[in-house]
């Protein structure tokens, strides 16, 4: 079945929106095990909100929403196709986003199975809203790559905070904080976490979505200049916190979060 052809939304999606009984028993499991990563996407589930849905159906009818549609492209084999964009310049975003990757031991196509994981393609509503779902998710690393946030635990809890003013979903935001809350218990630490949060979610707001971009295009512009395009701020209040933690003995690679946020 063709994109095209299917629904803007499935008769069987149900937008439930916020479940706090749902997200509480999840979080709960997820503190028990921060590596049950299918915890992490359970919780988005059942905080996905009318407001990011009417996000989705809005961009799906727009015309670039529907140019991405006709032209089909598969954004994770497109951003894992690395010989691709191995002659880009060195400071374009392409070429930061394959070292960031390299770096980190990743792939878009390993964040995609890992989603599969909690929920196979075929148990999932057949329509557009998944196919845009599916986009904000298959954007995320390029997201850290955009905004300088790294995949340490603040980073991470971070960037959440930035993706809620994004796209809206109160999940994202809640592990966010719950996150913050964790690396403070942990580390004891002086560090203005909750504000490094507000902080994303304020970079967040202030900037262009950045999942409705064109992706390949994208991949090839000079990463300073799609930063200032695209209204990205620097996260000086995550800086400083990690200057801070370091001082305090605190290593990046000592700070852990569930890696399932990233599906966020």
């Amino acid at each position: 079945m063709s994109l095209q052809s299917l629904p803007i939304v499935a008769a069987d999606r149900e937008i439930s929106g916020f479940q706090p009984r749902k997200v509480l028993q999840h979080f709960s499991k997820l503190v028990e095990d921060k590596e049950d990563t299918e915890q992490v996407f359970h919780i988005i589930e059942a905080t996905k909100g009318r407001k990011s849905f009417r996000q989705g159906e809005k961009f799906i009818r727009s015309s670039e929403g529907q140019r991405f549609l006709q032209e089909g492209v598969d954004i994770p084999a497109m951003l894992d196709d690395h010989d691709r964009w191995a002659d880009l310049p060195d400071n374009s975003v392409g070429k930061h986003y394959m070292a960031f990757m390299k770096r980190e031991g990743l792939s878009a196509s390993g964040l995609v199975a890992e989603s599969h994981n909690w929920a196979p393609p075929e148990a999932l509503p057949q329509d557009l809203l998944q196919w845009y779902y599916d986009r904000l998710r298959d954007t995320h690393d390029l997201f850290h790559v955009l905004t300088g946030y790294g995949r340490d635990a603040l980073g991470e809890a971070s960037l959440l905070g930035f993706s809620y003013a994004q796209n809206h979903n109160h999940g994202v935001l809640f592990i966010a904080y719950a996150g913050a809350r964790q690396i403070k218990k942990v580390t004891r630490t002086k560090a203005p976490l909750f504000s490094a949060i507000r902080e994303g979610q304020r970079l967040g707001k202030a900037a262009q979505k950045l999942a409705h971009q064109d992706i390949e295009a994208l991949m090839s512009e000079d990463i300073d200049a799609a930063r200032k395009r695209l209204n990205i701020g620097k996260p000086s209040v995550y800086r400083a916190c990690l200057r801070i933690l370091e001082r305090e003995g605190t290593e990046r690679e000592d700070l852990t979060l569930s890696g399932g946020a990233a599906a966020a």
